[in-house]
């Protein structure tokens, strides 16, 4: 199927401020000094966060596109170490793979020859297609998103 609206609506639901924030303002003049705080009450640090972030949007991109996909552990899979901590280039990787990563999935979309409808091969019974993986993407990156700028404005490094 070739819908063109279809594609073009799902690479805004992935890339585009529209009814929430996007990545790239979440991320944007974040305090080098911060990357490795954890706000009050809250189990990992703001570099955890976009990490997790980037882990659970790469695998689902593995998962649409791999023949050699393998499931992950969760949660282990999808977050770093507890005690695990980054510096500025590393928190900066995160952030470029995430976006290329992001990037990627915006491409399998515009794929004319790409069926967003067939059933994924890695899917099994449960007949999963990229429709459905992109709107998980989607979903999940605004949620984490919200929750990474809530944190900030709670930390005082978001500006207003």
């Amino acid at each position: 199927m070739s819908n063109p609206e279809l594609r073009s609506q799902l690479v805004n639901l992935l890339t585009l401020r529209q009814a929430h924030a996007d990545f790239e303002d979440a991320v944007a003049d974040f305090p080098e000094e911060h990357i490795n705080t954890r706000p009050p009450g809250c189990p990992y640090t703001f570099w955890h966060l976009v990490e997790h972030l980037r882990l659970a949007q790469k695998d689902i991109l593995d998962y649409i596109a791999s023949d050699q996909y393998r499931w992950p552990h969760f949660p282990d899979d999808y977050w770093p170490h507890a005690q695990a901590t980054t510096d500025i280039a590393g928190w900066n990787a995160s952030v470029r793979q995430f976006m290329a990563d992001r990037q990627e999935l915006v491409e399998i979309v515009q794929n004319l020859a790409v069926d967003l409808f067939a059933p994924l091969p890695n899917s099994g019974q449960h007949r999963h297609n990229i429709l459905r993986e992109i709107h998980i993407v989607a979903a999940h990156n605004a949620y984490h998103t919200g929750e990474l700028i809530v944190l900030r404005r709670v930390m005082g490094t978001w500006r207003s």
